[in-house]
């Protein structure tokens, strides 16, 4: 895990409640030349800065409203100076007022969404920003606890709203903020991490998924403390599993405990002795004996499997992002084709290959031609059950395809 800059929690220094003040910062006009208009007529969320053509007493991190070359109504967005996407639409509505009512409204319909295909109090991600129609703003529910990013301009002037309005509909034990993501950097912030309101147990706090039971760290832990992303993946990857079981980049052990429901015996291997220790315990928590943890790079310990013959019914790679830019991509398949065509060569006649990618820049159809050569490399068949992506808490929308980012394909072996 990369280590973030000291973290610092600011205290709203007004005492006045922040739901009331959440539209105090609505000011200016800023118009857009066509190519800026031509976006948003499309559907997306997102203008650049170079896109701007005036902009008329915009304060960043207000709401402004929007308008074309004729000063005719367009959106209202959130307005970033510092960033590249210098404008982020929150409603197409002239009408529509961004009151403490506004933000409550979608609050409340992320929520909504999420209670009824998941369930009250299931660990899962509450708001995904654009998908939600809250550009800049994550919530993810660990259990009784709430972690929160506010990753714009707009929204992290409204972190205080935030707390406030997720205590009220949620009253959670405590409220964390991870906003110790590079992505703010870029958008003018300043890192920062720690605890904004209540609580957290000592020892990590414990979720459920999919019927398991996890210690999770919500302040040092990966992203906002575990990869939640996953879970829907990590249930298919259940319905698989049988035999030996090998889990490659375990983490805190959640493929490998979903996969010792089924399989007689799983190794899990991760290169980090500290997350190991946590997955050993995350097993315990689970009386789950029949799982072995291995500390050991993924690369090496699958080029020893290849030249010692072994053999697995089951097997799961799920590795951090290779590529974090598009100059990363070529570097990123070779990774990626190096492990799978080994997992291929390990692999069962009629076992089953569970494989991911979380590297927003490389898409399905990227990541799909990389597994038919390490299938062509390897001189395996493999049948395609299904092509999955990021679970229906992760939404992304149709005109705004950058949040689907992960991609997991679950093989089976025909020869």
């Amino acid at each position: 895990m990369e280590k973030s800059q000291e973290a610092s929690l600011q205290v709203p220094a007004s005492k006045e409640s922040p739901v009331g003040n959440a539209s105090a910062r609505v000011n200016g006009e800023i118009t857009l030349t066509s190519k800026g208009l031509a976006r948003i007529r499309s559907g997306h969320l997102w203008v650049y800065r170079s896109d701007l053509r005036t902009i008329h007493r915009a304060e960043s991190g207000a709401v402004v409203r929007v308008v074309d070359q004729r000063g005719r109504f367009v959106a209202w967005a959130h307005y970033g100076a510092e960033s590249e996407i210098a404008i982020r639409v929150l409603s197409r509505q002239p009408d529509e007022r961004i009151d403490p009512d506004f933000w409550r409204s979608r609050l409340a319909q992320a929520i909504d969404w999420r209670e009824s295909v998941i369930g009250k109090g299931e660990t899962c991600r509450l708001v995904h920003a654009e998908g939600d129609g809250l550009p800049g703003l994550v919530v993810d529910r660990y259990g009784d606890a709430l972690v929160i990013q506010t990753l714009t301009q707009g929204m992290d002037a409204l972190k205080a709203m935030w707390v406030e309005l997720l205590s009220e509909r949620l009253t959670p034990r405590g409220i964390v903020e991870r906003n110790d993501v590079r992505v703010r950097q870029l958008e003018g912030l300043p890192l920062q991490r720690g605890l904004l309101a209540g609580d957290l147990p000592a020892g990590g706090q414990e979720i459920t998924e999919n019927g398991l039971r996890f210690l999770v760290d919500l302040l040092e832990g990966q992203k906002t403390g575990a990869f939640l992303d996953q879970r829907e993946n990590r249930a298919a990857a259940e319905r698989y599993a049988h035999g030996r079981g090998l889990d490659c980049f375990t983490f805190y052990g959640s493929f490998a405990l979903h996969l010792a429901r089924r399989c007689q015996t799983v190794t899990a291997i991760d290169l980090s002795a500290s997350a190991l220790e946590r997955a050993r315990q995350n097993a315990e928590l689970n009386h789950l004996a029949n799982v072995a943890f291995l500390e050991a790079n993924v690369f090496d310990q699958l080029r020893v499997y290849d030249d010692t013959g072994e053999q697995f019914e089951t097997i799961v790679l799920d590795p951090p992002a290779f590529a974090r830019n598009r100059a990363a991509v070529p570097g990123a398949l070779r990774g990626y084709k190096e492990i799978n065509l080994r997992a291929m060569r390990l692999l069962s006649p009629g076992g089953g290959l569970v494989t991911s990618s979380c590297s927003h820049h490389v898409g399905e159809p990227l990541f799909l031609e990389m597994l038919m050569q390490a299938a062509a490399d390897a001189g395996r068949t493999f049948q395609v059950l299904e092509r999955r992506s990021q679970p229906r808490d992760h939404p992304a929308l149709l005109t705004v395809p950058a949040p689907s980012y992960l991609q997991c394909v679950n093989l089976r072996r025909l020869s």
